[in-house]
């Protein structure tokens, strides 16, 4: 028996004991909240981890959509938003991949193209070991909250 995949996945990643790395989490726990209220149930599914690992490629299969969620250093901006398309990167490890590389390990084992992937970086600047997130981290948290939401209600019309 076949489990329904929800088509859209929210991924973030980071250590929720390092500061501002714990933002790709932070972003998923509270999406998912919000998401519950304002979402058909099982349209989107969110996960987390501390990393991106060569296994999370299968979270990927019967996707229509995914948003990858991570801190990013030397953003000038609350958050960014870039299109993530398969790359092999050079040196990957198979304890921690780029999204880039994530989508290619997809496309060797599918056989076919992962479904459109997004990343949404949200600027950081602290990582120290057992630090909350900092103030300006969770201000821009909440922004890049706001746009994750906006993401999850575009429709496949909106994004071409």
């Amino acid at each position: 028996m076949s489990r329904q995949v929800a088509p859209l996945l929210v991924f973030g990643w980071g250590n929720p004991s390092r500061g501002d790395d714990a933002l790709g989490p932070l972003l998923v726990e509270q999406l998912a909240e919000r998401a519950q209220v304002q979402l058909p149930a099982g349209q989107l599914e969110c996960l987390a981890d501390f990393q991106l690992q060569v296994e999370h490629a299968l979270d990927l299969v019967g996707r229509e959509r995914v948003l990858f969620v991570d801190a990013a250093i030397g953003l000038q901006r609350p958050f960014a938003v870039s299109t993530v398309t398969p790359a092999s990167v050079a040196g990957f490890t198979t304890h921690a991949l780029a999204p880039e590389a994530l989508l290619q390990v997809y496309r060797d084992l599918e056989r076919a193209e992962p479904p459109p992937c997004t990343l949404l970086a949200i600027r950081a600047q602290r990582f120290e070991l057992g630090e909350a997130p900092g103030e300006q981290a969770l201000a821009d948290l909440a922004l890049a909250l706001d746009w994750a939401l906006a993401w999850t209600r575009q429709t496949e019309e909106m994004l071409t």
